[in-house]
């Protein structure tokens, strides 16, 4: 008996890009009388493949093309790939969110997702109210939502904020209840977007955890997309690697990690601004340098002790936030984190309007010879992350020495070691 679980077979996913509405109903038309002709649908034929990078001759892109790959019972189907490779867009297509142009999913259990802060949480009800509906949505009874009732809220941190409205709860906090609720309702199938940047360490610790006693003591299957390499060699058991919305690799955790970081060093002339995601509304950014640079790689000289980051942007409101930087190695172990607003208090300040933010970093004494990534966050110690860039750019160290020196001299430079990731 075959215990494949998901069959993805040459899936497609075209969209239209450009002001929604315009010539939709005359493709619709058109789709329609090929098909009446038995003849094939004609915009089949036409669409850019999914680069970012570069500038298409067509109104229509291949978010994801020609997809085909099995999922085996209780295997952690780790799935990697640059920002724009068509990730997202196929655990949407997997979690029924949307559907696919051409190709067909087989999927065998029930499934759960967590793809976005607050997906399918209704923001007036309180959070014991969304934890019984996701729950009845996802075919659970009320006696069974009952028994995990408590478990759920304890795993979220949630307690004291269970019976609140959650429109007043921090993406944070959206994201604790939303993977408690995925993981603990006992799915055959468990999907997670990289939605875990948002939550803490200590919360990210958990639900890896988590996630790996749902695959290896409850035999459950998980697909995991995320851009920390740490996380996906310690819980995942195969790798999938997109690219421009193709299959670019699939094997072992350890080829695909190896297989992407090799692309993507041959690959960062990208500019920094391109990955940074603001999560806040009324935060626009324009600009980020780092290290006197626009671009995503750059070079730290034998002996060189500051990198500059410089940040400009637009806010509609007063901004006070700390600039974070967390130092990894090429598949994710962090190194070092900078964050000189929670030892001392130093906060950027900016009025409403436009805004410049610069400042000098001590390296850390960690970094040597090769490549280090760098995830740039702003960011207030109370409050969530309201800018985040993950894997903005690579730093090539020529050699630096070993060790943390003196406590990695965390009351002078805002430094965190190794020690603040266990």
């Amino acid at each position: 008996m075959s215990n494949t679980v998901i069959d993805i077979d040459n899936v497609g996913k075209q969209y239209m890009l450009g002001t929604f509405g315009t010539g939709t109903l005359s493709h619709d038309l058109n789709r329609w009388w090929a098909r009446m002709r038995g003849k094939e649908d004609p915009f089949l034929k036409i669409g850019d493949t999914n680069d970012r990078t570069k500038k298409g001759d067509s109104d229509f892109v291949w978010a994801l093309r020609d997809i085909s790959f099995k999922v085996e019972q209780g295997d952690v189907v780790g799935i990697i790939g640059k920002n724009g490779a068509g990730k997202s867009t196929l655990l949407k297509i997997l979690s029924r969110v949307t559907s696919p142009t051409l190709g067909t999913i087989k999927i065998k259990g029930r499934l759960a997702s967590l793809l976005e802060v607050g997906t399918g949480f209704h923001p007036e009800m309180t959070g014991r109210e969304n934890i019984f509906m996701n729950g009845s949505i996802m075919g659970m009874t009320k006696q069974e939502i009952k028994r995990k009732f408590d478990e759920i809220v304890d795993f979220a941190g949630v307690a004291k904020y269970v019976d609140t409205p959650v429109k007043r709860y921090s993406s944070g906090m959206m994201v604790r209840l939303g993977f408690a609720v995925a993981a603990h309702l006992e799915p055959e199938i468990l999907v997670v977007d990289e939605v875990l940047a948002v939550g803490d360490a200590e919360f990210q610790k958990k639900a890896v955890g988590k996630m790996q006693d749902v695959a290896q003591s409850e035999g459950r299957t998980v697909l995991f997309v995320s851009h920390n390499m740490a996380a996906v060699r310690s819980l995942c058991t195969r790798g999938v690697v997109l690219k421009n919305g193709m299959v670019d690799f699939m094997g072992s955790v350890p080829d695909s990690l190896a297989h992407y970081l090799k692309n993507d060093d041959e690959t960062r002339k990208d500019l920094i601004i391109n990955n940074v995601k603001s999560t806040k509304y009324s935060l626009k950014v324009s600009n980020i340098e780092i290290n006197g640079t626009k671009e995503a790689n750059s070079t730290i000289r034998n002996g060189q002790e500051f990198i500059d980051v410089l940040i400009e942007g637009t806010t509609s409101e007063p901004l006070t936030y700390d600039v974070m930087l967390i130092f990894k190695t090429k598949d994710g172990m962090p190194l070092a984190t900078y964050a000189l607003g929670h030892y001392e208090g130093e906060l950027v300040h900016c009025p409403k309007g436009d805004f410049t933010i610069q400042r000098k970093i001590a390296l850390p004494k960690i970094l040597t010879k090769g490549i280090i990534c760098v995830d740039l966050f702003l960011h207030h110690p109370m409050v969530e992350y309201q800018l985040k860039a993950p894997n903005c750019c690579v730093l090539e160290c020529e050699g630096f020495q070993k060790g943390f020196g003196s406590a990695m001299d965390q009351s002078n430079n805002g430094f965190m070691g190794l020690e603040d990731f266990k």
